[in-house]
């Protein structure tokens, strides 16, 4: 077992490990959003569509972020993309405590996400510019093992904090944030963005990720695999906390039990299944997985049991999914439009935040939890469909 962990973390380059090292640390900050729907809720006594309305505007931010993430990082480099995306993020975390009314909050919620989802495409390119095509996956996925590792300790010690104060969330986001952004800037030089690709009329002619009509249609899957997963940090929680009635202590130590087991299992999980298979092979099937997740909570009486079942399953298809994601997007790519590749994907995901909470609040307000539950399963079943039917195609060619 030893050996086999050591052989999965072997390879990688120094400049990955100190990014995966500045993640793990403003992930480990990640407090807010796990508790955003329960502070909006239960602390300013908002509705459940009214937080909607904040998620979905969350989302629209996203867009315009991440849009502007893959371009910038294309133009001028993902360095300072990257620099000044975390410095201002930590800093709008700390406005933000401060709002109180529906306008203020959705007003600083946009520009945060904005500001916060300009990172991820820039964050993305970086990952492919330290790695080699032969660890490339495995690099993502240690970049994933510092999100999920962030991510097991943020909601967990979230909950704590919330318990005796919200204020101290949006504090320790946004310190962890700016102190991210120093690291970076003391362990990682400064790198220059590459040559624009006009000074080479050969590459200038490459491929446009808006004319790749199979990534269109993986994106479009995402999208809808996104909705799905995004319930977890919105939905699930509050479920948690009204149907099956957990302390908000309980609530992060259980959704921070993902981050836990995705810290544990997914690069070794990643070493043995990279090159086995397809990518879009393994991603039906997490899809899939995702799928009957979100039903048990259905199937079974709502205890905290099965809250842990449904974060055993929910880790196994994002396992499954989301490394292999990463490696058929980079498949796809190249050096100079690496970014637009990237920035494709983040929207992916944005959206999904604009549609979900939007569609997902509306449904739970009116037909209750049990209602949506079905909804968000079959929809799972029907994307892993799709990414079987792409996977036949791509196959194909």
């Amino acid at each position: 077992m030893l050996s086999l962990y050591k052989k999965a973390f072997s390879g990688l380059s120094t400049s990955t490990w100190w990014l995966s090292v500045i993640l793990l640390i403003n992930r480990s900050g990640n407090m807010v959003m796990p508790f955003l729907t329960i502070y909006l809720t239960q602390h300013l006594h908002f509705s459940i569509s009214q937080a909607g309305i904040v998620l979905a505007l969350w989302g629209a931010g996203s867009i315009l972020g991440a849009l502007a993430g893959g371009r910038l990082a294309d133009r001028i480099g993902f360095y300072p993309v990257q620099f000044w995306s975390l410095l201002l993020n930590g800093v709008l975390f700390i406005v933000l405590e401060q709002m109180r009314t529906m306008t203020q909050i959705c007003v600083c919620v946009f520009i945060l996400s904005l500001v916060a989802d300009a990172f991820r495409p820039a964050n993305a390119t970086a990952i492919a510019a330290y790695s080699r095509p032969e660890n490339r996956t495995r690099s993502f996925s240690l970049h994933r093992l510092a999100v999920n590792l962030g991510f097991s300790v943020g909601p967990a010690l979230g909950g704590l904090l919330a318990a005796i104060s919200y204020r101290s969330l949006f504090w320790a986001d946004g310190l962890t944030c700016i102190f991210a952004a120093l690291l970076m800037r003391l362990v990682l030089p400064p790198v220059k963005a590459a040559k624009p690709a006009a000074t080479s009329p050969a590459v200038a002619k490459g491929p446009s990720a808006f004319k790749d009509t199979p990534y269109l249609v993986f994106i479009s899957l995402v999208c809808l695999y996104a909705m799905f997963f995004f319930q977890l940090s919105s939905l699930v929680s509050l479920y948690f906390k009204t149907i099956i009635r957990m302390p908000e202590v309980y609530v992060g130590m259980t959704i921070g039990l993902n981050g836990l087991l995705i810290a544990l299992l997914e690069m070794v999980t990643v070493f043995k299944l990279e090159g086995k298979k397809a990518p879009l092979d393994f991603i039906w099937r997490g899809v899939l997985v995702n799928g009957l997740a979100y039903l048990s909570l259905n199937i079974f009486p709502p205890t905290a049991a099965v809250a842990i079942l449904f974060i055993l399953m929910f880790t196994l298809s994002e396992i499954l999914s989301v490394p292999f994601m990463n490696t058929f997007w980079t498949s796809r790519s190249a050096d100079h439009n690496r970014g637009q590749y990237a920035s494709l994907y983040t929207v992916a995901f944005s959206v999904a935040q604009v549609i979900s909470p939007t569609l997902s609040t509306n449904i739970v307000q009116h037909l209750g939890f049990a209602s949506w539950w079905y909804v968000v399963a079959g929809g799972s079943l029907l994307t892993a469909a799709g990414f079987w039917y792409l996977n036949k195609r791509v196959s194909a060619t």
